[in-house]
């Protein structure tokens, strides 16, 4: 039976349990900034969670464009990883969606028996929102065609779609920005002003790391790291891209049609 040769394989990385002491001293860090103001572990743990992205980015690129440790089998573990990590954000947000439900289908007393609660002016759907969903729609549509084109060689083509699916998601980025300078409300303001703020926010954070994900795809293609046939990391960061468009599409007929 023959053996597979040591230098094939993925050497074990110290940047997982790294990153993973990073992400712990950012949430408790977190906290203790929202109840007591200090920042000494919050800004640690965001040094740290920034230091690891630009050091495990850097190692990844090194085994999958240099090194060709990216196997079939490497290209299957990453992709699996990717899917689990994408069904654990479905359930965060789906915790999100339970919460705007369980409070607007049953409006308690002290918000007035109704839902929006009374004092509450909520954000036209047909404005910035619907102005939103066809940026994310059409950001969608973009980077279809550059995985499409980077499948059939056509480099120039995937160049122009993937700077194009950027530009729109900093373009909603910006819109969501603007939304928020002008809602009538805030986080603060009863159970709506909770769940609209939490979950939009949310969904914004993810779109800022998602533009993040592809400016750094877009500088891969920029130096031939992607071929018709190994471009896990474009393809991995267009499934979370789709679950962005996806997520927002459930916002805005939840959240912001629905719940007007």
């Amino acid at each position: 039976m023959k053996k597979f040769h040591p230098y094939h394989l993925v050497e074990a990385s110290p940047w997982p349990i790294i990153g993973g002491c990073g992400a712990l001293f950012l949430t408790s860090g977190s906290v203790l900034y929202f109840h007591y103001t200090h920042t000494t572990i919050l800004l640690i743990g965001s040094l740290i969670i920034i230091i690891i992205m630009i050091t495990w980015w850097r190692d990844v690129i090194r085994e999958s464009s240099f090194q060709g440790l990216h196997t079939i089998k490497v290209q299957t573990g990453i992709k699996e990883g990717m899917i689990l990590f994408i069904s654990s954000e479905v359930l965060f947000f789906f915790s999100f969606f339970w919460a705007f439900f369980h409070s607007s289908l049953s409006p308690a007393i002290e918000i007035g028996t109704h839902w929006p609660p009374s004092g509450i002016e909520v954000l036209d759907p047909i404005a910035i929102p619907l102005l939103n969903t066809i940026t994310l729609l059409s950001s969608g549509i973009t980077i279809t065609w550059t995985h499409h084109s980077l499948i059939t060689s056509k480099k120039n083509n995937a160049t122009i779609s993937l700077t194009w699916t950027i530009i729109l998601g900093i373009f909603f980025t910006l819109l969501q920005i603007l939304e928020y300078l002008n809602s009538s409300f805030t986080i603060s303001d009863s159970i709506y002003g909770s769940t609209f703020f939490v979950a939009t926010g949310f969904h914004g954070a993810h779109v800022i790391i998602g533009t993040t994900f592809l400016i750094i795809c877009r500088i891969r293609l920029n130096y031939n790291h992607f071929t018709t046939q190994h471009h896990i990391g474009f393809e991995t960061s267009a499934w979370y891209w789709h679950f962005v468009d996806v997520v927002w599409l459930f916002l805005y007929t939840c959240i912001y049609w629905w719940g007007s």
